[in-house]
């Protein structure tokens, strides 16, 4: 059983929910920008939560299978189209040999999952299928896919078509934070800066950083560490005064001072925000953080728990 790319779109890439516990290695965890998008993709068309899938920015591709599957696609509202007939996003569907899904823009956010039933078969390395960009590192040969690559499945299709029965929103405002590790080297002034006014996302982006384009922070003790560890989330302020957020594909450690660390409830929110637009931020305590965190999980595991089965009338739906 296999997936043929017939066109890919930017950013085309191979994950599952990432490596864990190599970071002494200087080995990223890589994995998923959006975790929960990801695992309610899984969820829709019966694969286990580690399941490999697709992940891609801005622009899905076209796909080709040789065996029939589920096929579901999340994230954002998404442009679905299998053999042009639009299908809705959020939802699986199924995917027969012969048809194409064409899976097109992401509206109102940046990155978009396609998961197959069966998971994407590719070579375990270091424990994770997930494919890590800068290092070339697991996913199909460590590089973005292109149009003519071919990936194994698992599996076929198997259970009910699923949709969300309660969906899945993140609220909109500002991006929590915790402050530091170094939020020691920032002095009044760079906290006035940092908390009160609103920052641009940054066109310069990638798995690994989102730069944010705005008012300059100084640190009043140098722009220069020694190098210390990063966690998903950390905000570097290098010389430019233009704070950084650390991503799937960060460096394990680094040498700038950082302000603050997004709480991990909010950090696949910031990833999806489209470039151009504006957040602000919010300092809570790690307490605080830690409870939103417990509160985040709860909220995308009750999506996953309370999926319902589809009529089969559902899947028709307007040709275009």
């Amino acid at each position: 059983m296999s997936l043929s790319v017939l066109q890919a779109g930017p950013m085309l890439s191979v994950q599952d929910l990432g490596r864990k516990g190599l970071l002494h290695a200087g080995v990223s965890g890589s994995g998923p920008m959006d975790p929960p998008s990801f695992r309610i993709a899984n969820a829709l068309v019966g694969n286990p939560e580690t399941s490999a899938a697709l992940e891609f920015a801005l622009v899905g591709g076209v796909f080709a299978v040789t065996h029939p599957v589920r096929v579901a696609v999340t994230g954002a509202d998404i442009d679905i189209r299998i053999d042009g007939v639009s299908r809705p996003a959020w939802e699986s569907h199924d995917l027969r040999p012969g048809s194409k899904l064409a899976v097109g823009g992401v509206r109102g956010a940046v990155w978009g999952y396609l998961a197959i039933s069966g998971g994407i078969d590719t070579p375990v390395v270091l424990g994770s299928r997930a494919t890590h960009l800068r290092t070339a590192l697991g996913g199909h040969q460590g590089r973005r896919l292109q149009a003519g690559d071919t990936l194994g499945l698992g599996g076929g299709a198997s259970g009910p078509l699923l949709r969300l029965a309660t969906m899945w929103r993140q609220a909109a405002h500002p991006i929590r934070v915790v402050a530091g590790p170094q939020d020691d080297y920032f002095g009044p002034d760079a906290w006035a800066v940092f908390t009160g006014a609103r920052f641009v996302v940054s066109a310069a982006r990638d798995r690994m950083a989102q730069m944010l384009e705005g008012p300059m922070i100084t640190a009043v003790r140098g722009h220069d560490i020694v190098s210390d560890g990063t966690v998903a989330g950390s905000i570097q302020v290098p010389a430019s005064g233009k704070p950084l957020v650390l991503m799937a594909e960060r460096q394990t450690t680094g040498g700038y001072p950082k302000i603050g660390t997004v709480a991990s409830a909010d950090l696949p929110r910031l990833a999806q925000t489209p470039s151009g637009q504006a957040v602000r931020f919010k300092v809570i305590t790690q307490e605080q953080a830690e409870a939103l965190l417990l509160g985040w999980r709860r909220a995308w595991r009750t999506v996953i728990a309370n999926l319902a089965e589809k009529p089969r009338a559902a899947a028709r739906t307007r040709s275009g």
